[in-house]
């Protein structure tokens, strides 16, 4: 318990020294010192990580364009993503 509030109050010190007009920037080292990276089990994890399905990868191509992420607001993602890119 005293471990946490003591990494607590580091965090909170380093968030102080680090906030300014332009946000709080810590170190890429810092920062690995409090948030441990989960570690991938199995190869299918692994894959899943760094390859995107097909329907994610058509979700964000309506996403980065601006008219079909606002229609498909309106009117639903797959009714969006026809009338820009076409069938899907």
């Amino acid at each position: 318990m005293r471990s946490l509030v003591a990494s607590l109050i580091v965090i909170l010190a380093l968030a102080a020294l680090c906030c300014g007009e332009k946000g709080i920037k810590i170190k890429k080292e810092v920062a690995n010192t409090f948030v441990k990276r989960q570690k991938r089990s199995s190869l299918y994890e692994w894959y899943y990580e760094y390859y995107k399905s097909p329907m994610e990868q058509m979700h964000e191509r309506c996403e980065n364009y601006p008219p079909c992420d606002y229609l498909s607001d309106q009117i639903g993602f797959s009714m969006a993503y026809n009338r820009f890119f076409g069938r899907y």
